[in-house]
């Protein structure tokens, strides 16, 4: 199990943390104010969001390499939260609700609900999460704006899709510096993964914080000596400028309490308690399946963490956090190895935004586009499809239509449908070959290999109909430990026709004889054993 945030660690991780958490912040940044926008919230609650995400969250959590902040996936419930609320001091009230709702959640020990969604749907969500990440960064990566950069809905508010998005950016003027500064920080990132040194200095430079340091420059260049490809501020950050620090106080909201007695406001709240919940517990699930070492999130413990960030959250007008597959992913990448990093990117946000506003909006977009287009083909690389693939089609099938249902609709549509084709397929191996049947001579055995549901009775009617006059017919039960009532009754009927076709009938229990005292009607009855 992991462990919590401890002295011993912070010396231990430090060199590998330190740089890891610059990265993180630099693509929490952007997508930060991308996902306050797309939810028709305040730009600056977004950054509330993401620094109570790492700072609260990052402290509390046992998950060592998860990032917390405002969600992608939570923007279309949020943004209908502060319409059907008519005003965003009510939405704060049901954002703290919220957060006491997963905190009972945590109490209920909730948690244990992430450990039933299959490995097939975890790797198909994070296969999803890469795509979708490469498919809304293209257009960034060469100047086109068309939603914003915390955007991850397939679907647009116009009508169009992000494939129309795509496709719409090719028709359009490319912007050619914009192009130029992902091209050479794609090459650069894929480059410097195979050649970043393992001993010296440099093997603690992270490739990002090169790439974001490269656009700056870059567009710095451009101004000076070919103008033609300046980047245009529409491409770049835009953090919120205030003029003093009291400025920054006033861009602070506060919840509306006398909105309590709402059902509204607690309707609002529960469906972000329990969204939000379930998209932190699948993405943790799914950032153990890539740490290096493999830890385990204490689930529960993790409610706890989120549902302090989100009252905290709304107490500082900030919109829902969530653990983050997106942050965590880069975290991840860039070489993190325990909360520190968490901890430290919202400490990095924080900074920069009270220190230096105008130095992050020197950063242009396509930059961070390359980082997260390098994250995405990480996460959604051909390897990955061609190992499912190799593993068979009940892995294969479920992890597939996972990723093409979450490309299609959105992150918990596309997972409820991943886990029903799971479950479905756990179904059909259960059902088949079930009961076995052996002749040998007059004697025939029918065996039960497991237990017996309704979902087998066709099968065993079946083996039993198939049975020959004049016979003599074990049906062996010893290998199960429940036999449902519609296969007693099966059996039961059976053994009563056998005088009129001439059976003899021994039926073999349970090794408790719980199914032989269930069973009542049997000719002959072996002891069981």
């Amino acid at each position: 199990m992991s462990e919590p945030l401890k002295a011993g660690a912070l010396t231990a991780n430090w060199r590998a943390d330190v740089p890891a958490s610059i990265v993180v912040s630099l693509v929490a940044l952007p997508l930060c104010l991308g996902v306050a926008l797309a939810s028709g919230a305040p730009l600056f609650a977004g950054l509330v969001s993401g620094i109570v995400g790492g700072i609260v969250v990052g402290l509390l959590s046992r998950s060592p390499l998860s990032v917390s902040g405002p969600a992608a996936g939570l923007t279309a419930i949020v943004f209908a939260a502060i319409e059907g609320l008519g005003s965003y001091d009510a939405f704060l009230l049901a954002v703290c609700l919220a957060g006491v709702m997963q905190i009972g959640f945590s109490f209920l020990r909730a948690g244990v609900l992430a450990e039933f969604v299959p490995s097939s749907v975890i790797t198909g969500m994070l296969a999803a999460i890469g795509l979708i990440l490469i498919l809304k960064q293209l257009p960034h990566a060469i100047g086109y704006d068309g939603d914003p950069v915390g955007d991850m809905a397939f679907g647009q508010p116009d009508g169009g899709n992000t494939l129309s998005t795509v496709a719409n950016m090719l028709r359009n003027d490319i912007q050619w510096g914009a192009l130029l500064v992902a091209a050479i920080s794609l090459m650069f990132l894929f480059w410097w993964d195979k050649a970043r040194p393992k001993e010296g200095p440099l093997r603690f430079v992270p490739g990002p914080l090169v790439v974001v340091a490269f656009g700056v420059g870059a567009n710095a260049w451009f101004q000076q000596f070919m103008p033609s490809l300046t980047i245009a501020p529409s491409h770049l950050v835009a953090v919120p400028i205030p003029t003093s620090m009291a400025g920054y106080a006033d861009l602070l909201r506060l919840p509306d309490f006398t909105a309590v007695a709402r059902s509204a406001v607690w309707i609002a709240a529960l469906t972000i308690a329990i969204v939000a919940s379930l998209e932190s517990l699948l993405s943790v699930k799914a950032v153990d399946e890539i740490d290096p070492q493999r830890r385990v999130t204490d689930k529960n413990r993790e409610l706890l963490a989120q549902g302090c960030g989100n009252l905290v959250a709304g107490l500082l007008g900030g919109i829902p956090v969530t653990s983050v597959i997106v942050r965590s992913s880069a975290n991840v990448d860039a070489g993190a190895k325990s909360q520190l990093s968490t901890v430290l990117h919202a400490t990095w946000l924080l900074a920069s935004v009270l220190l230096i506003p105008v130095v992050l909006n020197l950063i242009p977009l396509s930059a961070l586009a390359a980082v997260l287009i390098a994250t995405g083909w990480k996460l959604a690389k051909p390897s990955l499809f061609i190992e499912r693939y190799r593993q068979g089609l009940t892995q294969f099938i479920p992890f597939v239509i996972t990723v093409v249902a979450i490309l299609f609709t959105d992150l918990l549509i596309g997972i409820a449908i991943g886990i029903a084709i799971g479950l479905s397929f756990v179904v059909w191996r259960n059902v088949q070959n079930a009961v076995t049947v052996i002749h040998h001579g007059d004697d025939v055995m029918v065996r039960a290999r497991r237990n017996l549901y309704f979902v087998h009775k066709a099968q065993l009617q079946e083996a039993l109909a198939a049975i020959p006059d004049g016979k003599t017919v074990l049906i062996d039960l010893s290998a199960t430990n429940y036999v449902d009532l519609d296969n007693i009754d099966i059996i039961n009927a059976f053994a009563k026709a056998a005088p009129y076709r001439n059976l003899r009938v021994v039926i073999k229990g349970d090794a408790r004889g719980e199914t032989s005292r269930r069973i009542t009607a049997p000719l002959t009855r072996a002891r069981a054993t």
